[in-house]
């Protein structure tokens, strides 16, 4: 009877074991030539650091009032940013992010080719128009409408550095005048090294109005600097590089998860 359960037990261990690896989240290996090497573990380390980190939301247990995100305005006259960003690209953050924090968003798709009459109604306060769309279906309970806008996105500061050792080894190979110094003069003398860093800031606004009365309800406003590098060096004929920083996409996101964290924090 005892090996029995014993047999019992152990294979119910197993089973459930492979119900935990069964239901594991997928995990992928690189294809890439370099995987595993030096140059390949700088460059992940890197690429961790900007990767989509999720917000623990301070009232996240507590559901939100259902809200419809539109797209906000971006400001900026930057070239680079405009031509990375749309104004939907944020708005697409902003519902991924309420709805992470317990908010009950309605899709903006759903509007179909209403979204834009809809953008309107809020961007002039025209309370009539806005209740005639929300008296369709699911969007009657609508209580907020949120939009986040790029205020600022300006490169403001960049540096860069840069060694040289062409003149010190020619001072050693000309003051030495062995064969050894000479040596060491052109390896001194093959020495390049460099750096180059930027640093950006960029600043969203967001807006919650009353979804009946198109009336403003709150604003707030958050900055964050975004510092984008790159440094080499060569020796000997022999040179590395490396080069990164988050993304103005990463970036956005977060400014977008700090929004939200303060809409989650007061407005609820």
């Amino acid at each position: 009877m005892q090996l029995n359960r014993f047999h019992t037990a152990v294979l119910a261990a197993a089973l459930g074991g492979i119900a935990t690896l069964a239901h594991a989240q997928p995990t992928f290996e690189s294809a890439s030539p370099t995987a595993g090497s030096s140059v390949s573990q700088k460059a992940n380390e890197g690429a961790d650091k900007a990767m989509y980190k999720a917000v623990e939301y301070t009232n996240k247990s507590k559901p939100g009032p259902t809200v419809i995100v539109v797209p906000g305005e971006i400001k900026s006259n930057n070239a680079t940013f405009t031509q990375k960003f749309a104004s939907n690209n944020i708005a697409d953050f902003g519902e991924l992010e309420l709805s992470h924090a317990n908010f009950k968003v309605l899709e903006r798709s759903d509007l179909g080719p209403l979204l834009n009459e809809f953008q309107l109604a809020y961007s002039m306060g025209d309370p009539g128009s806005a209740k005639k769309m929300l008296q369709k279906g699911k969007f009657k309970t609508t209580k907020y409408v949120v939009k986040f806008d790029i205020l600022k996105a300006e490169q403001v500061a960049a540096a860069k550095e840069g060694v040289s050792g062409r003149t010190l080894g020619n001072i050693i190979g000309i003051l030495g005048g062995s064969r050894g110094s000479y040596a060491a003069g052109e390896a001194v003398g093959s020495v390049e090294t460099g750096a180059a860093a930027g640093v950006w800031i960029i600043g969203m606004r967001y807006k919650i109005m009353d979804a009946n009365t198109t009336e403003q309800l709150a604003q707030g406003y958050t900055e964050e600097k975004m510092e984008v590098g790159a440094k080499g060096s060569s020796i000997l004929g022999v040179s590395s590089s490396q080069e990164g920083g988050i993304t103005l996409d990463g970036m956005v996101q977060r400014l977008v998860q700090k929004s939200v964290w303060e809409i989650d924090s007061k407005y609820k």
